[in-house]
């Protein structure tokens, strides 16, 4: 099976709707698992795949609702495309506010779920690729030693060579230095490019 094969994944109290979206994604011949409560759902061990939630607002126990707000607190958080037979303009905005892709309301058509489906996916992987970007850069930026960091933030900052070297008590050949180190370490093309990887690590420029 290919790891990369997206799945979804659907919660749904009712036996026979559960029945309904099998049988819809089993024809487009997409990779699902379905179940009777978030409980379930939450003790599934999830493959490390891009996925959406097809996810019904109310269930016994936890409610949809409250299932967004714990899987929002998980890393990556899933996409979720809301189902619902007694939805209203609040519980929907309280959703989408949420990050829902989609609030449907029963009987919807089929091809709809399937477009928000495909969004939702689409946003998982994008997700899913920045978060192994920022994961690779972490690492190179924690393969730096303390004083490639410190030139590191002071460069981002926009100070020349001369002045980082004032800032450091060292000679502006030895920045030189560390900063062709710092550059390679991260794999960063540019000046531009390392301002960017700092800004998505959240690494602060050194103030003046």
């Amino acid at each position: 099976m290919n790891p990369e094969e997206p799945i979804v994944f659907a919660v749904d109290d009712d036996a026979s709707m559960r029945e309904a979206l099998s049988r819809l994604f089993r024809s487009i011949g997409m990779r699902a698992h379905v179940f009777a409560s978030a409980q379930d759902f939450l003790t599934f061990k999830r493959p490390d795949a891009p996925a959406c939630l097809v996810l019904d607002v109310r269930l016994p126990g936890s409610s949809g609702l409250d299932l967004q707000l714990e899987l929002a607190a998980t890393a990556p958080a899933i996409p979720i495309i809301f189902i619902t037979g007694h939805g209203d303009i609040p519980m929907s905005v309280q959703a989408m506010k949420a990050g829902a892709v989609e609030f449907l309301t029963k009987p919807f058509r089929d091809q709809a779920l399937l477009d928000a489906i495909h969004q939702a996916i689409e946003r998982d992987r994008t997700n899913r690729k920045r978060q192994t970007e920022v994961a690779e850069q972490r690492a190179r930026y924690d393969s730096l030693t303390q004083r490639e960091r410190e030139v590191l933030e002071l460069v981002v900052s926009g100070l020349l060579n001369k002045q980082i070297a004032a800032k450091l008590g060292t000679t502006e050949f030895t920045v030189k230095i560390q900063r062709r180190g710092v550059m390679q370490k991260m794999r960063a093309r540019s000046l531009a490019e390392l301002v960017r990887m700092a800004e998505k690590l959240g690494i602060p420029s050194a103030k003046d």
